[in-house]
């Protein structure tokens, strides 16, 4: 009886501990809910600035020092084991993109080089601006695209001062990598209202840098003279060639599937006569060029009248022979002899998509379904390997580690250290939309803010610059000084951005621009896919054709779009802010019929056209009340 009272004990213990833990969560959760919901009505607190809340681990680990021998080495060899999984996992996400890269350049490089042919157009510096968006979208490389503005501006065919609204261009273009990779955690609403607002903040200030900055550079063109005087001072001298780090590791994989001529396609922008066979994809390896004389018999035809024709001329043997006509016609013949180069085919280059006979098109739509599913698979394998490592006590340390301001005064340069990092990391991969796109799904993880998120991006935005500045210090000829000269635009250009929409708390517009893209697209999903293809293919592609047919039409329709647009845009923001400062009917847009002031006329559309219902598991959108519509304010 002894040990049965003992074990009906423990066992009123244990369930009384379980009963009193789950009380005293059940309180603070309530708490916190109820502090957090006051806090918002009162305006007390900002929910949006508050750093992601991260899932804590269910299952406990054991202490490590209560743990054996084998214990411990099964803990290493399992943390060992995620790790290297984790660097296989980013190993292929890096890969993956520079495939996406050349999948865009076959599909769209030939295009996007005969863009740039319309020197004319080219001369208007918004429809400038919408083929840097475009050329960079097809080409998914901002640095391929400004090499061929640098080519262009080297032959003389566009000026220097041209080529700076298409180099902003390129700025907005290649950050839509990363918005890709965010919709790779469309099935986590939170995660995905996280990592969207954390990939667009990189958009919101690259639109809202070019809407200040263009104006002022037609206005005044102080890019040009800054950059101008530094080159003027500046020794062109370099190396033979671009430095490479972490493209050294991720090219020789690449190069086994496929390799891209990428000047191919500033020749076709700069040769008008260039043949359709000449393909982007490098099929052909080891070509020999053959110097061959070619000689070419040439005939001019002269009409003779014979019976004018003297006794030794040079036709009066001919007229006898063909017995005095009254008009002849006499071929004069002569031989030239040119030297030309033949190029021989070789042999095929030694990649996977050499050995088929697919155009460049078909290359590159294989390549584009391949290279995006390698990037949601190897995305989830590191969103999951993550969440095993990061999970707990080491989750939370590592997020406020990371989000936490710097102590007392020095908290005002948290950012700016956040912007070098962002710098220096650009700088040793390479890639601007490496870095972000990286980031993304850490965002989403709500392992970093979307708050730490936007200094992070604005270094990789100077870093990229950085790194261009440096590819035109290798380069040698009449390439040299232009490729310096847009190379420092890029730079200025960014630094002014970070210089209007950084330093001032009150001016970083692009934070709760992008969360409230954020909150829009995590309840309606439609909307990324809308935002990617309106933003970076329909919005430029129908600017560029408007400036095709002239500056009237853009000015006539696209003038009256702007006014309206920035009237709503101000009007939403004192409705917020300022409401009192309304007239009583514009303080809400009640007037207006609800499918012009609700998302959710169009979404029971979409779901009614494309057959979802409320209780279909795939196309199911968790329902909010329509109160929480007027006032969803929880924070990214």
């Amino acid at each position: 009886m002894d040990i049965e009272d003992r074990e009906m004990a423990l066992t009123k213990h244990i369930h009384a501990t379980v009963r009193e833990e789950t009380t005293r969560m059940l309180l603070n959760t309530t708490v916190l809910q109820e502090t957090s919901r006051n806090s918002h009505q009162n305006g007390d607190v900002d929910l949006a600035s508050q750093p992601p809340a991260i899932p804590m681990a269910v299952k406990q680990s054991k202490v490590w020092k209560g743990l054996s021998p084998i214990g411990k080495c099964k803990r290493i060899s399992k943390v060992a084991g995620r790790v290297l999984g984790l660097m296989i996992a980013l190993y292929f996400f890096i890969c993956s993109l520079g495939l996406l890269e050349s999948a865009f350049k076959l599909v769209g490089g030939r295009a996007a080089g005969e863009t740039f042919r319309n020197s004319q157009v080219l001369s208007n510096p918004v429809a400038g601006l919408m083929i840097g968006v475009l050329a960079t979208v097809l080409l998914q490389s901002s640095s391929t695209a400004t090499s061929i503005v640098v080519a262009l501006v080297a032959s003389e065919v566009i000026p220097l001062k041209t080529g700076i609204p298409i180099i902003m261009g390129t700025n907005i273009g290649t950050s839509i990598t990363n918005t890709i990779v965010a919709l790779a955690q469309a099935g986590h609403r939170d995660n995905f209202r996280r990592a969207f607002a954390g990939a667009t903040v990189h958009d919101m200030f690259n639109w809202l840098a070019v809407l200040v900055l263009l104006p002022l550079e037609v206005a005044s063109h102080y890019l040009y003279h800054l950059t101008a005087s530094i080159v003027n001072f500046m020794n062109m001298g370099g190396d033979d060639h671009e430095k490479e780090i972490l493209t050294a590791i991720t090219n020789p994989f690449i190069k086994m599937i496929v390799q891209v001529n990428r000047d191919a396609i500033t020749d076709i922008a700069i040769e008008k006569n260039l043949t359709s066979t000449d393909t982007v994809l490098s099929r052909w390896c080891n070509r020999q060029t053959l110097a061959v004389n070619h000689t070419t018999v040439h005939f001019n035809p002269v009409d003779i009248r014979c019976s004018e024709q003297e006794q030794g001329s040079v036709f009066h043997n001919a007229c006898i022979a063909a017995d005095y006509p009254e008009h002849a016609v006499f071929a004069i013949s002569w031989n030239t002899t040119a030297v030309i180069n033949i190029t021989t085919a070789g042999e095929r280059c030694r990649h996977l998509m050499a050995l088929t006979d697919w155009n460049d098109s078909t290359v590159g739509g294989v390549l584009l379904a391949l290279s995006l599913l390698v990037i949601f698979l190897s995305l989830f394998a590191i969103v999951k390997v993550l969440s095993s490592l990061l999970q707990g006590q080491v989750a939370t340390v590592i997020s406020k580690t990371l989000n936490t301001d710097l102590p007392g005064r020095a908290a005002y340069f948290t950012g700016y250290i956040a912007l070098l990092v962002g710098v220096g990391m650009t700088l040793v991969i390479q890639s601007s939309s490496v870095f972000t796109s990286t980031l993304t799904p850490l965002v989403g993880m709500g392992i970093i803010s979307v708050e730490r998120m936007y200094p992070l991006t604005l270094g990789s935005n100077i870093g990229t610059t950085v790194t261009g500045i440096l590819a035109a210090l290798s380069t040698r000829g009449r390439f040299t000084r232009d490729a310096m000269q847009l190379a420092l635009c890029h730079l200025f250009f960014n630094v002014s951005g970070v210089v209007l929409f950084y330093p001032v708390p009150f001016m970083r517009w692009p934070i709760p621009l992008a969360k409230l893209l954020g909150r829009k697209t995590a309840r309606y999903r439609w909307i990324s896919i809308f935002y990617l293809v309106f933003m970076f293919v329909i919005f430029p592609a129908s600017v560029f054709a408007l400036s095709l047919a002239g500056w009237q039409y853009l000015a006539g329709i696209g003038g009256p779009l702007l006014v309206l647009f920035l009237v709503t845009s101000i009007i939403n923001v004192l409705q917020v802010k300022r409401k009192n400062w309304l007239p009583p009917r514009l303080r809400t847009w009640d007037f207006l019929p609800r499918c012009l002031h609700s998302l959710e006329s169009i979404d029971q559309a979409l779901q009614s056209c494309f057959g979802c219902s409320d209780d279909v598991a795939s196309c199911y959108r968790p329902r909010v009340a329509d109160d929480e519509e007027d006032n969803d304010d929880d924070g990214c």
